[in-house]
């Protein structure tokens, strides 16, 4: 059987990976053990060896997301460590664009069906690290005057919000075609960051 022979070292990644599949299938009321052990090819108590429960998973995936997630800004900021302006749009722009290309675990990542979050340090660490890169670049734009003088974690929740609003907003179809069809999604960031910059930014398209 190909449980049998599926090689411990990868299952629990082919199991995060089954069960970002299915969440993004059947969304987190079809997500289970169960189903994630079938779509991995391993028996149906296989999964028990890394995750004691539904929630473990929920926390598995959600970890995974913010991962690559921020790998995807830190990328961004080594990009652009010398244009702040440029870096906040474009740190912007990926986050609606992760968004966009995973919305059902973006959805989970933020959604709060983790109920003892506390009881996943490698969820809390990350998502920690995450926020963490937003308080840098909001003090490296403190610096060159982009944004103005102020607790740096106040000011990130501040421009997080904007931005996870905007990407909300965008993921629901909220936001109308006739909006859409007139602006990019990047120059529609450019206004949304204007409300807290002190110069403001201009879009280039690069895309």
């Amino acid at each position: 059987m190909t449980h049998k022979q599926y090689h411990h070292g990868d299952l629990k990644n082919a199991l995060i990976k089954a069960g970002t599949e299915i969440l993004s299938e059947e969304g987190v009321a079809g997500l289970s053990l169960r189903k994630v052990a079938a779509r991995a090819g391993v028996s149906h108590s296989a999964p028990y060896a890394h995750f004691s429960d539904k929630q473990a998973l929920i926390a598995a995936i959600s970890t995974e997301g913010f991962r690559q997630l921020n790998a995807r800004l830190s990328s961004i900021s080594d990009a652009c460590q010398t244009e702040p302006a440029r870096l906040l749009l474009e740190v912007a722009f990926a986050y609606v664009q992760f968004a966009l290309d995973s919305s059902a675990c973006f959805k989970l990542m933020f959604s709060g069906v983790l109920e003892k979050e506390k009881d996943y340090p490698d969820f809390v660490a990350i998502s920690k690290a995450s926020f963490q890169l937003l308080v840098t670049l909001v003090q490296r734009c403190q610096q060159v005057g982009l944004i103005r003088p102020g607790d740096p974690d106040v000011l990130a929740v501040s421009i997080w919000s904007l931005v996870h609003g905007f990407t909300a907003l965008l993921l629901e179809r909220q936001i109308s075609s006739h909006i859409l069809d007139r602006f990019t999604i990047k120059a529609l960031l450019c206004q949304t960051l204007n409300q807290v910059v002190l110069t403001e930014i201009q879009p280039v398209e690069t895309d």
